[in-house]
């Protein structure tokens, strides 16, 4: 085709005039389509009594935000490297900061820990592992996230029960909508709970009427015992341990630590494990056998929290460095 003539330039104008078209048709077929999504969300939240005040004003200007299912779809089970997620997570410089933070609400922990039986040091290691001491709790609109992920097919069940969650949060006037924001997964507050995880288990710990993980500490860090000690949380237990093997142990199954010391498990420093009746499990979070942990039933609750082994080695790990309980023998921490 020679552009410079008449008849094809008026057939390439016309190609793009229709291809045009045709864009612009899918466009709209798209915002007629989300259009629909969205009134029978609004009708069914007010069929669940939400009132429909809050579910306009909450879901006006939703948006769908195409990085947020890139972040999904990206998102590994855990990170290849152990000792790289660990020496990440557990910087001397984050350490240092969780003790002060230790010190400076040693007396706001000690009450929450005598109502719920969880050791400040926990708290303190899930507060910084999750926001950074409060400093990054998410900046993205939670309706815009959570909209998000409701209209994409991969977990969209799931997390339109959590847009749920999240307008009653609102309805019951503990946040407003406007400027509600947290992680692209919807996760929120000082501790990052999703709202289903928010209306089972948020306290109102300063005793205001409102459960406030973005601004209360009593709220967050009492809200957080809350769901350790509901999730099955044994008092008086530690998470784990870091062990030696033997050159060959069987490592499948729950053991007691009987049995684990005559199969020649030991402490890291070659010591004798605690004699106590109690069962473990032996987690190798890297291809080779160290480092090896003994886990109880507290390094499953944690579990819970976050269904990552590297997330809740972390955390009972930064927990231990926090009061020199123990310190992780790897990874240069």
């Amino acid at each position: 085709m020679r552009f410079g003539s008449k008849t094809g330039c008026g057939a390439a104008l016309l190609c793009l005039l229709l291809s045009c078209v045709g864009i612009g048709a899918s466009a709209r077929a798209k915002d007629d389509d989300f259009d629909r999504w969205l009134v029978a969300l609004k009708a069914e939240a007010i069929e669940k009594g939400l009132r429909a005040e809050t579910v306009e004003s909450a879901l006006a200007n939703v948006r769908l935000l195409p990085e947020v299912v890139e972040s999904d779809r990206s998102q590994p089970k855990d990170p290849i490297e152990f000792c790289d997620y660990m020496t990440r997570r557990l910087t001397r410089a984050r350490i240092e900061r969780g003790r002060e933070m230790l010190a400076k609400h040693r007396k706001l922990l000690a009450g929450i820990n005598a109502d719920y039986g969880i050791p400040p040091r926990y708290i303190i290691a899930l507060w910084g592992l999750e926001t950074n001491f409060g400093d990054f709790v998410g900046e993205i609109p939670l309706f815009d996230s959570l909209v998000t992920l409701a209209r994409d097919p991969r977990r969209g069940a799931f997390f339109r029960q959590e847009i749920f969650g999240a307008l009653r949060i609102v309805d019951e006037g503990h946040h407003q909508a406007a400027g509600l924001t947290g992680s692209w997964a919807g996760a929120t507050g000082q501790v990052q709970f999703m709202p289903s995880t928010f209306l089972a288990y948020a306290v109102d710990r300063d005793g205001d009427g409102r459960r406030d993980l973005w601004n209360s500490l009593p709220d967050a860090f009492a809200s957080a015992a809350n769901y350790l000690r509901r999730s099955g949380w044994r008092l008086g237990e530690t998470w784990g341990r870091q062990v030696r093997l033997p050159d060959r142990v069987e490592t499948k199954g729950a053991k007691s630590l009987a049995r684990w010391q005559k199969l020649g498990v030991r402490r890291l420093d070659g010591g004798d494990l605690p004699r106590v009746g109690r069962d473990a499990i032996l987690v190798l979070p890297t291809p080779t056998r160290d480092p090896a942990f003994l886990t109880y039933r507290n390094y499953r609750v944690l579990l819970a929290w976050n269904r990552s082994t590297f997330f809740a080695i972390s955390v009972g790990t930064f927990a231990d460095e926090l009061t020199g309980v123990a310190s992780l023998q790897a990874c240069g921490i």
